[in-house]
């Protein structure tokens, strides 16, 4: 990937990139796991700030130490320091940290935040979660598809869960990219319509396929990679014992991955409520990816702060 060649300012949605954008970006992410040292130097004299309201243990380590090791200074924010749109304008945080630093990686809630927040700012800004996608999460995954020789155009990928922010981002990805992607979710808990029906529409450019259900069994079915995530994501805590009534019939067991081929990959976003929409054995199993995924939030996200902000 010469040069990084890249034409987006901001890393908010996948939904604003081509499929050969986010090719060029697992090939990237790839390059720089295989060989750390060549990029250690990089982002030399650049400054990268991280703005998290919400909790975080893979996405701030991937974004604060993979700067580091590409050579930039990291100042991190945390919750109580900032309080975008209570303490000042978001407006006005944008503008102010624009004239300290290179690139602005934000986890909030609502993702009108991350719009806002890269609308007035004049340096890169970083999505790090919002309430309606995950995009740096889905990156990571793409690239452990990548790395373990799974193209997307060739399998069946299903997602079995709650139509949440990582649910969002890899219909995108799979959508952008020509991919096969099912979903099982129960009633009341699809996808946003909006994103789907963004999704139908790059889908007919793409030829990827997208197919919902009610029954987890049906698309476990042959099933080339089964991923899930946390039925009550963060925000959603007060309504925990409810949807674990509502989502029983959704968990990743062994009988579920018995329907599926003998090969197939397991995938978990992480944290995990194990016994709840995963059990033990099956994220301790031997399909299982899970810490691969994890470590490679990493390289991609050192992939991304490249993109931005390496010389072109």
């Amino acid at each position: 990937m010469r040069g990084y060649k890249y034409n987006m300012k901001h890393f908010t949605s996948l939904k604003y990139f081509s499929g050969k954008q986010i090719k060029a970006l697992l090939e990237l992410a790839l390059k720089v796991k295989k060989r750390p040292s060549v990029y250690k130097s990089k982002l030399k004299n650049k400054y990268v700030g991280l703005i998290f309201q919400k909790p975080s243990l893979r996405t701030k380590t991937s974004f604060y130490v993979g700067a580091l090791q590409l050579g930039a200074q990291v100042v991190y924010y945390a919750p109580d320091e900032v309080k975008i749109g209570e303490r000042e304008k978001i407006s006005d945080v944008a503008r102010t940290l624009s004239g300290y630093l290179d690139s602005i990686v934000v986890r909030t809630f609502s993702h009108k935040v991350i719009e806002e927040f890269a609308q007035n700012s004049a340096v890169a800004v970083i999505n790090a979660l919002s309430n309606l996608l995950h995009p740096s999460q889905v990156l990571g995954d793409l690239m452990t598809l990548a790395e373990l020789k799974k193209d997307v155009k060739k399998i069946k990928f299903t997602y079995i869960g709650d139509g949440n922010n990582v649910c969002h981002s890899l219909l995108y990805a799979f959508s952008i990219l020509g991919g096969n992607i099912c979903i099982a979710h129960p009633c009341g808990y699809n996808p946003q319509d909006q994103v789907l029906e963004e999704c139908y529409k790059l889908a007919k450019k793409s030829g990827a396929k997208i197919s919902l259900t009610n029954e987890p069994a049906d698309v476990a079915k042959e099933a080339d990679v089964l991923y899930t995530d946390v039925w009550s994501s963060m925000g959603k805590e007060s309504e925990r014992e409810q949807r674990r009534k509502i989502f029983r019939d959704f968990q990743i067991n062994e009988e579920l991955l018995a329907l599926a081929k003998k090969d197939c990959l397991v995938m978990h976003c992480l944290p995990a409520h194990r016994g709840e929409e995963i059990t033990d054995s099956v994220i301790d199993g031997k399909n299982a990816v899970v810490f691969l995924q994890a470590e490679n939030r990493l390289h991609s996200a050192k992939a991304i702060l490249l993109s931005l902000l390496a010389p072109k």
